[in-house]
């Protein structure tokens, strides 16, 4: 029994905390998800209504938010863009999704894969990518921005943090 303790421990911990987020976005009517969209096009995000469905967090700023479009017209909301790739990567609707991101330059929705992205930014889950419809120096475009995330290269990762801030 001693060598299950700390497991049924840790088990215990993590159903507890999935409740109390579970009974919050129930308690405040949080939106996670939107149906319907089949339009394909971006849907009015309320700020401290939405919670972001990778992390779970109420999306409380506009400023780095997307929203990821199924097929089906099922629509996802984040308030980080790195939330939306690490989400979308094991979906089967990866490649067929329509994402949508808030431009930081003309603070409006624009095309995911269109958009440019700065790498050093301060992002509400710190990966540092904010998205523009206006390329400038040292932007990259959205498949790199991608690949970045899913191989951790982003301001989470102290090393790649000093090496793009010089310090």
């Amino acid at each position: 029994m001693k060598k299950f303790a700390p497991y049924l421990i840790v088990i215990t911990i993590v159903l507890i905390i999935v409740v109390v987020f579970v009974s919050l976005g129930s308690a405040q009517k949080m939106i996670v998800i939107k149906e319907g969209n089949l339009d394909k096009k971006p849907l009015p995000m309320e700020v401290n209504k939405c919670q972001d469905s990778f992390c779970g967090m109420v999306i409380t700023e506009l400023d780095y938010a997307s929203q990821v479009i199924a097929p089906d017209g099922k629509t996802w909301f984040f308030h980080d863009h790195g939330d939306f790739v690490e989400w979308l990567k094991d979906k089967p609707f990866e490649k067929d999704a329509v994402i949508w991101v808030m431009s930081r330059d003309t603070h409006r929705w624009i095309d995911a894969k269109k958009a440019f992205y700065t790498v050093n930014e301060t992002t509400p889950m710190g990966y540092g990518f904010g998205a523009y419809e206006k390329k400038g120096d040292g932007m990259i475009d959205f498949e790199t921005m991608r690949l970045k995330v899913l191989r951790g290269e982003t301001m989470r990762d102290p090393k790649i943090r000093k090496k793009l801030l010089g310090h």
